[in-house]
């Protein structure tokens, strides 16, 4: 029975349906893009004439933080090497125009940003062995 009803479907004429009509193709655009010829003026900020001749590492407007963060981050890293060398707190404090306690804030976040690094916090922290004039000064 159902090869009947196939070799009726075979038998019927093909019937073409029609195509669809399609809006015609338009070129892809992205939706931020910006508008072709034109000119655009490089104005720089106030660091900088232009953006090309700028001595920041990056744009001060896509900085988080802006301008301050930039200039604070190098101010941070002379604090710190000042510091390792023996630098009084008091005296950068006075070297830098800052308060005594964003000395200790940037030594802090330097300190716990080693602790970051090391690789299993876990981990005993290894001990120095004794030192021979150590030894002999502990004897009786």
């Amino acid at each position: 029975m159902q090869s009947a009803v196939v070799s009726e479907l075979l038998a019927e004429p093909f019937v073409q349906l029609p195509t669809p009509i399609r809006a015609p193709r338009r070129p892809r655009v992205r939706h931020d893009s910006l508008p072709e010829n034109t000119r655009y003026r490089d104005d720089g900020c106030d660091i900088s004439e232009s953006c090309f001749t700028c001595p920041l590492p990056r744009c001060r407007y896509e900085e988080p933080g802006g301008l301050r963060s930039i200039l604070n981050e190098q101010r941070d890293r002379q604090i710190i090497q000042l510091r390792m060398k023996g630098v009084p707190v008091d005296a950068l404090a006075d070297h830098f125009g800052i308060s005594r306690r964003t000395v200790f804030r940037v030594i802090g976040s330097a300190k716990a940003a080693i602790r970051a690094r090391r690789p299993d916090p876990s981990a005993p922290i290894p001990i120095r062995p004794r030192t021979v004039l150590q030894k002999e000064a502990n004897c009786a």
